[in-house]
């Protein structure tokens, strides 16, 4: 299955040489790529749930998120280890649903990634910044950019066995940041009980707004697990699909959900949930409140990789989106070229850099992370209605499965559920922004109806070998 589709995709370079991607990626590689894209957020970012709705809305919103993101891994899991190609959910679109909802797909796909990027090295700049007034931020921003785009032209092996490497790291740092707080002795640093008492002015920190609270905390508990349907992007550079698309995605999202639990207690049991909620940088303040030194080292390493890591991992995922959409001419063909030496999306990595130091430039990274966000929400509000259609359209045995996921169609129906709660969470508190981006994409969709879709090379939007769908 996965090699009838290698062969359908290859594209032709300069008309005379088919080329295609390396299948050289395992399970360990798209665990780095999913789990290095989002443990970024394990470091910063969730603690607003704090600040929304106290310290039992964050963990609400936590394991919201987590139910949410474990229906998107089941779904993105046995979709893509069946149409085992490159760009993921817009490959999967452009079969079960068709052009318009897969031209919006690669859109989502590509913004979600690029401003993640750019907000990952707009904080890698910081932080660079934070070691000594000679540091500018924005020459870190843009060398990170640089450095991470020639890992990247270089080969997808060499690009994601870095970024496992530098993940397992900032995972470990975690993990030593609870030990060496000595979690099995409350009291001694861990100040769990102070921290969640009820204050002397009667606020009480694990609720203080409320039901509402909990709600507003939503949008911001997707920042434990934003990007880990990025794994699907390696679906055509997998040595065997069925095996490391399943297994390193399931075992990323473990890996997320053990981390964002972790990261949760050991943040609201070293930090005021008043201090907390306001904190760039809040598993570093945990360890500043340790009183450990050498803590505070370990967590500035791991907030430095873990940013590395994200950015890296985007950078593969947004040009594969690319890549994918110029192969199949919703963009200029240009840019489905394959490097005749690295075998890497050269053009579409390369044209991704200027977005991205454009983004990175303004420094406005609330505004960067928001439209990351609302991409991705987008995305996954769509991908239920293509999960309840392939199995309509393909019914068991009707084709080979890669990974079948269990209890269909209850993932998709929480998951869209979930979604329509988190949008509402987004409008309380940026409803311009998400006005904003939604007129956005209704425009390129228009343009795109009318102008693109008569360029787009209609032969190669159904490339998989099955049988005609049911009812058709």
């Amino acid at each position: 299955m996965a090699t009838q589709e290698a062969a359908a995709a290859p594209q032709a370079a300069g008309g005379a040489r088919r080329l295609s991607l390396l299948r050289v990626l395992g399970p360990m590689h798209v665990w780095a790529l999913g789990v290095g894209i989002v443990l970024v957020g394990e470091f910063m970012g969730w603690n607003f749930t704090v600040a929304k709705g106290g310290v039992f809305g964050a963990l609400v919103a936590c394991w919201f998120a987590g139910i949410l993101y474990s229906c998107v891994a089941m779904i993105d899991s046995e979709v893509s280890s069946t149409v085992a190609s490159a760009g993921g959910q817009y490959a999967q679109m452009k079969h079960m649903i068709g052009p318009l909802a897969a031209f919006n797909m690669g859109l989502f796909l590509i913004f979600e990634y690029t401003m993640l990027a750019a907000a990952d090295s707009i904080v890698i700049g910081a932080i660079m910044s934070s070691l000594s007034p000679a540091f500018t931020p924005l020459p870190w921003v843009l060398l990170t950019i640089l450095f991470l785009t020639w890992l990247n032209y270089r080969g997808v092996h060499l690009s994601l066995t870095f970024n496992f490497v530098i993940t397992a790291i900032a995972f470990l740092t975690i993990i030593i940041l609870l030990f060496g707080g000595e979690f099995w002795n409350p009291g001694k640093i861990f100040q769990t009980s102070e921290l969640f008492a009820v204050q002397p002015d009667g606020v009480d920190p694990k609720a203080p707004y409320g039901w509402l609270g909990f709600l507003a905390a939503l949008q911001f508990g997707i920042w434990y697990y934003l990007g880990i349907e990025g794994t699907c992007q390696t679906a055509e550079e997998c040595r065997s699909v069925p095996r490391a698309l399943p297994i390193g995605t399931m075992s990323g999202l473990i890996t997320l959900l053990i981390a964002a639990t972790i990261t949760w207690f050991v943040g609201t049991s070293l930090v005021d949930w008043v201090t907390l909620g306001e904190s760039a940088f809040p598993l570093y303040d945990a360890a500043l409140n340790t009183g450990r030194q050498w803590l505070v080292v370990i967590l500035f390493i791991g907030t430095f990789l873990s940013c590395l890591a994200s950015a890296n991992g985007c950078i593969n995922d947004a040009s594969r989106a690319w890549f994918a959409m110029g192969r199949d001419q919703f963009v200029p063909r240009f840019f489905g070229g394959v490097h005749p030496r690295y075998r890497t999306p050269y053009r579409a990595i390369l044209f991704l850099v200027p977005i991205m130091m454009g983004f990175g430039y303004t420094g406005l990274l609330d505004q960067v992370i928001t439209f990351s966000i609302i991409s991705g929400l987008l995305m996954y509000a769509i991908m239920p209605i293509n999960m309840i259609r392939f199995r309509r359209l393909y019914p068991m045995g009707s084709i080979p499965r890669g990974y079948v996921h269990p209890f269909h169609p209850a993932p998709s129906i929480v998951l869209l559920l979930f979604c329509i709660a988190t949008f509402i969470a987004i409008y309380f508190g940026y409803w311009k922004n998400l006005i904003a981006a939604m007129a956005f994409y209704i425009i390129v969709s228009l343009w795109f109806v009318f102008r693109r879709y008569k360029m787009v090379d209609r032969s190669r939007l159904y490339t998989m070998p099955w049988p005609r769908p049911k009812g058709y």
